[in-house]
């Protein structure tokens, strides 16, 4: 338990921020895990739902969540993938 009053202002701030971006990592995951899926099942719908999921690690990366070449990899690897099907 913080013993000054800035340090409980930031404790209550800290419990925010990681509210938020366990939020934002939750969705990330989720997206891809389920672009992965329609992959492993030759699931040519994907390339209509991996916009979304582009545009959510770009999210993330811009809000720190993740960082930048972290995301880079993530899309790249996911673009790899989509490609691989055709």
């Amino acid at each position: 338990m913080p013993n000054k009053k800035s340090a409980e202002k930031e404790l209550r701030k800290a419990v925010k921020r990681n509210a938020a971006n366990k939020k934002v990592s939750n969705k990330l995951k989720s997206l891809v895990k389920n672009n992965l899926k329609q992959i492993n099942n030759s699931d040519q719908a994907v390339k209509q739902d991996y916009p979304k999921t582009i545009k959510a690690i770009d999210k993330a990366a811009k809000k720190g969540v993740i960082k930048k070449n972290t995301a880079s990899r993530k899309k790249s690897r996911l673009m790899k993938k989509i490609n691989a099907l055709q």
